[in-house]
């Protein structure tokens, strides 16, 4: 049996880092293509799911989901109905998406979303995939750009801008989406487009943003959603070709690593003999003379037990430690989890 040292409270430190990477796929900074599946984003009929969003990919060869895009209307205009009977007019993918949406963010199918005060009865919704990335979307690291007819809009959070005051929800931690970048907000005004509001608002812990068309569509007019009830009128198709069109999407990725350092420590006199077989004969005399007085042993692995005596994980060092009655060693095991 192993001769077995208990740590000291001391001994074993505790520690968290944040750990940040990029969102896309192959380690992709900034994601500069958008395609999408032909078996996916298959339109025409009311309860596809091309008809209540579309995935985006960042090769051709379609292997990845990199984000998805929506639109939602909260009386379900815009898009198809599921049937024409009387009594169901309105439920519909936009509908659907609006509900869904608005019951992450409040809880409840009856609140509305304000962006800044405005209250518009649609929204469009970038959804990041869940693969993509790790606890949460690091603030401050949103960069997207949405370019069509009338201009192009380079947007952001405002969580350097307004460091410290995110609005907390059922969704998390929720920022507002300005013109900038970086997260910092270009101009002082939040409202940036008079009448219609702030451009959108960021949930880095959920993983989606949700922009304000009505504010969009005062730069880039060929974004504004045709709301015509019992329509198929592709809203979610625009929001994705003005992304592609912008040919710009940055969000990296945040990860809380917690790790436990424990120091094994062998003094002087511990651990100089080893319970190798072969240092000794099968009578128990030590094999080499000199091992007696002066015994020299070799560390090349730390084994950690619980209070059972239960060997539960094992360290290995990159090469042999040499242990003598002059020598002490201290080595440094990280668990990581």
């Amino acid at each position: 049996m192993a001769n077995l040292i208990q740590f000291e409270p001391t001994d074993i430190v505790n520690d968290v880092q944040k750990v940040v990477t990029s969102t896309w796929s192959d380690n992709t900074n900034n994601l500069q293509v958008a395609f999408t599946s032909s078996t996916q984003a298959v339109f025409g009929s009311a309860t596809s799911s091309g008809a209540h969003y579309i995935e985006v990919y960042h090769l051709a060869t379609t292997q990845s989901v990199q984000y998805a895009v929506a639109y939602g209307h909260k009386n379900g205009s815009g898009s198809l109905d599921f049937t024409n009977d009387i009594g169901a007019y309105g439920n519909s993918p936009s509908k659907n998406i609006y509900n869904q949406y608005r019951q992450l963010v409040f809880g409840n199918e009856a609140s509305t979303f304000s962006f800044n005060g405005y209250r518009p009865d649609d929204i469009y919704v970038i959804n990041i995939n869940r693969a993509r990335y790790k606890h949460n979307l690091k603030p401050a690291t949103l960069d997207f750009k949405l370019t069509g007819t009338g201009g192009s809009l380079e947007l952001t959070d405002d969580s350097i801008t307004q460091t410290g005051s995110s609005t907390i929800t059922n969704a998390g931690r929720q920022f507002n989406i300005v013109s900038g970048s970086s997260g910092v907000m270009l101009g002082s005004n939040l409202t940036q487009v008079t009448d219609s509001g702030s451009y959108g608002l960021f949930y880095p812990d959920a993983g989606f943003i949700i922009l304000n068309p009505a504010a969009l569509d005062h730069t880039i007019t060929s974004l504004a959603p045709t709301t015509t009830a019992n329509n198929d009128s592709l809203n979610h198709q625009k929001l994705y070709n003005h992304l592609k069109t912008g040919a710009s999407f940055i969000v990296d990725s945040e990860e809380k690593v917690s790790s436990q350092f424990y120091f094994a420590r062998a003094k002087n006199n511990q651990f100089n003999y080893t319970t190798n077989p072969s240092f000794v004969d099968r009578v128990g005399n030590v094999n080499i003379d000199s091992f007696i007085d002066n015994p020299t042993t070799y560390i090349t692995t730390v084994g950690l037990y619980n209070d059972n005596n239960d060997l539960v994980a094992v360290a290995k060092l990159s090469q042999p430690v040499t242990k003598d009655f002059t020598k002490e060693a201290l080595i440094r095991v990280k668990l990581d989890y």
